[in-house]
């Protein structure tokens, strides 16, 4: 089990689970009894990740759910990407450990307000973030993630008003990368918004041969100090392959479990918040534990559901991004 420093809040289940139950053997039973399959992005505990049939970033993920031909997804992330999986299976049961495991990105950004933002600049066209509901991706006009969103701009032309919802961090590094000029919804991720520019100066100093790794969610000070601006997916490729023994992590700290795997020779730093605290762990994607996902295939519930013509509505950005990725 994960020793915290802190506790995460809504972790605890009101009915602890049988503490005599392996768990790991009655999840293989039931993704085997229920033909399902558990999801799980990169920032779930190391023991969910282990148990996963797949784990990746949001557009890995989102690929994934688009090719299973499993009866029951489960998926362990946050409840934007279990909407995006619903979104893309109509008619599988999908479910989640926990359904209060949201995102500040997606709650920072209400769909009436972001289409009142958009009324504001007709003839515009909005792309808006994977982090964000499924009301405000059925306004979008295409749907991106960290690992696609520079190609995917790139090919709007020049001339075309952009709005770019709902993270300003990876809106100017996308602005500053492609010499655009879009216009920002003023968002920003509570986990990578963190990263301290002092505490990080103060560990390049303790190691100096190490590269920073860096998610384009985080500020742009932190970002200009970066040897390697990436989604997780592209920071483990990035780091797995380079002949660097040493890197500083600027992302939430469960990607450290697939570093670890992928280059076990290698010394990883997860970057410090500048507080005294845990804020480099997402709070809402701690709130999965072993035991909801569990209890979540076993009970299939908490069930993700979604009426018809908002779920078709967002399938269209989500159907672009897929085709040029």
């Amino acid at each position: 089990m994960m020793i915290r420093s802190l506790p995460i809040a809504g972790r605890t289940l009101a009915d602890p689970v049988d503490p005599s139950l392996d768990l790991e053997e009655e999840i293989a039973r039931l993704k085997k009894d229920r033909n399902a399959i558990v999801l799980a992005h990169y920032y779930q505990d190391s023991e969910i990740q282990d148990i996963a049939d797949f784990i990746g970033d949001s557009l890995q993920l989102a690929q994934a759910a688009a090719k299973t031909n499993a009866d029951v997804i489960c998926f362990a992330g946050v409840h934007f990407m279990a909407e995006t999986a619903k979104i893309l299976n109509p008619n599988r049961v999908v479910v989640v450990p926990d359904l209060e495991a949201g995102c500040s990105l997606a709650s920072g950004a209400p769909a009436d307000k972001v289409a009142a933002w958009k009324a504001r600049h007709p003839g515009s066209i909005l792309v808006s973030y994977i982090n964000c509901s499924a009301d405000v991706k059925a306004l979008s006009d295409f749907i991106v993630t960290s690992s696609n969103a520079e190609k995917i701009v790139a090919r709007i032309p020049s001339e075309t008003t952009v709005l770019f919802a709902p993270d300003k961090n990876l809106g100017q590094y996308l602005n500053k990368k492609l010499g655009r000029s879009m216009i920002l919804w003023q968002g920003t991720c509570i986990v990578h918004d963190t990263f301290s520019e002092r505490k990080i100066e103060g560990l390049k100093l303790r190691h100096p041969k190490a590269l920073l790794l860096a998610h384009p969610e985080c500020e742009d000070v932190v970002l200009r100090m970066a040897d390697y601006v990436g989604s997780t997916t592209g920071i483990i490729n990035y780091a797995t392959k380079s002949d660097k023994t040493e890197f500083l992590v600027a992302t939430e700290p469960g990607i450290l479990h697939q570093l670890a795997k992928a280059a076990p020779n290698k010394t990883f730093v997860p970057a410090p918040p500048e507080a005294n605290c845990a804020c480099n762990e997402c709070p809402h994607m701690r709130k999965n534990t072993l035991e909801k996902v569990y209890l979540s295939l076993l009970n299939l519930e908490p069930r993700l559901e979604m009426n018809e013509a908002l779920r078709n509505a967002a399938r269209v950005p989500i159907d672009r991004m897929l085709a040029l990725s």
